[in-house]
């Protein structure tokens, strides 16, 4: 095993660990705070793979704009040091056969892929070439994911903005 394979599952372990504390801790804050770490250690395997304008907009998005609505979010709600409730025994049973299902599927798909196929095309991450083909509209273009995440953000920004104005409108009666 070289260097790069051991960065690699370095890195790797550290995302699956933090992803996991995201979704098994009782504190909300906790959770958004280990969904941040998760996502700063996908973008340390952007960079691991030479890719720093995708590394960057994924700090930029999703560290620097859905993390932070999703705390801004929890803290309007004043909920921040709240337990959350605990999952119902007739919940637990679904999820588990749902989550073993999303599991063998994955596992089937990369099983059956072939990925040899695909390593002829190269890709290019040139900064510019992302940028045109992001603001393409086109064949290849990424203009509708582009707009669907600007719609995105703009959906939770007004939902912060709802939650406080419920919370605010409470307090004053």
């Amino acid at each position: 095993m070289n260097a790069q394979e051991i960065i690699f599952y370095l890195i790797a372990a550290y995302i699956l660990g933090t992803g996991i504390m995201a979704v098994t801790t009782n504190r909300i804050f906790r959770a958004a705070i280990w969904l941040l770490f998760s996502l700063v250690g996908i973008a340390s395997l952007y960079f691991w793979m030479d890719l720093e304008f995708i590394a960057a907009i994924q700090i930029v998005v999703y560290v620097g704009g859905i993390v932070v609505l999703i705390i801004f979010s929890v803290f309007l709600t004043q909920k921040a040091g709240d337990e959350m409730p605990v999952a119902l025994k007739s919940r637990t049973l679904p999820a588990a056969f749902a989550s073993l299902f999303a599991l063998a599927f994955t596992a089937n798909i990369l099983l059956h892929h072939n990925f040899g196929s695909a390593s002829n095309v190269m890709f290019d991450p040139n900064m510019d070439k992302i940028g045109m083909a992001m603001l393409n509209t086109g064949d290849g273009g990424f203009i509708l994911p582009f707009e669907t995440v600007s719609m995105l953000l703009l959906a939770a920004m007004i939902g912060c903005i709802v939650i406080a104005m419920k919370i605010k409108k409470e307090a004053t009666q």
